[in-house]
């Protein structure tokens, strides 16, 4: 059935989730607003939902290290309390999180920090690549919607699919917050850096073959 805006709008007054969950809580719920709330409720959403604006400036910068010393991720992860910080869930968050960057290479946290040229950028070369397929421009908006939401979920980390859910159906921002359901602290991804052994450098490789061709033109 489809989901209306409204619809979502007032389940997320109710439980104070995300607009995304919403949908998907509706979709499941055949659009009964309140299956909706327990289906939140039971997968720890609403929770995570109301607790998302409170403070949250302690937590930890982990570290991870992969393919033996290749790709190397730096990552900040905040919560509420110093305590929280410390717990084993928090820890264990913060190191899933620091693996799934090294294994996805996202490029920002989250899809509001997209910055407005690269957007344009991205609907610039979809509506080149509809163009060249000759999908009539009546569909553009629609299949436009769609490839976007992709580009979202290959570059922003909490868009992304979880790389140890084994169902590979979860996102990012769903297992934090389940870890905010079980905490019972605000969590949230702050930054992260990845680094890639020789990344922007030119292999000697190809140095020694550029020398070659130049002694072989100089001949």
């Amino acid at each position: 059935m489809e989901i209306t805006a409204k619809q979502v709008s007032e389940l997320r007054q109710k439980t104070g989730a995300g607009m995304m969950d919403c949908k998907k809580a509706l979709i499941e719920s055949a659009g009964d607003q309140e299956k909706a709330v327990d289906w939140l409720r039971q997968k720890g959403i609403a929770k995570a939902g109301a607790k998302s604006t409170r403070a949250a400036t302690e937590g930890a910068v982990a570290s991870y290290i992969h393919m033996g010393g290749k790709i190397g991720v730096l990552v900040e992860v905040n919560t509420e309390t110093d305590f929280a910080a410390r717990n084993e869930r928090f820890g264990a968050l913060v190191k899933d999180v620091a693996m799934q960057i090294a294994a996805s290479a996202p490029l920002y946290v989250r899809r509001e920090e997209v910055p407005a040229a690269v957007l344009e950028r991205e609907t610039n070369i979809i509506k080149g690549e509809l163009k060249e397929q000759g999908k009539p421009e009546a569909m553009w908006e629609k299949i436009l919607g769609g490839k976007i939401e992709r580009f979202y979920r290959d570059t922003c980390l909490v868009d992304q699919i979880f790389i140890k859910d084994p169902e590979g159906k979860k996102t990012v921002d769903q297992i934090v917050k389940e870890a905010v359901a079980v905490i019972g602290e605000n969590i949230q991804i702050r930054r992260f850096a990845r680094f890639v052994l020789g990344e922007g450098l030119e292999k000697k490789s190809s140095d020694f073959a550029a020398e070659v061709a130049a002694a072989v033109g100089a001949k």
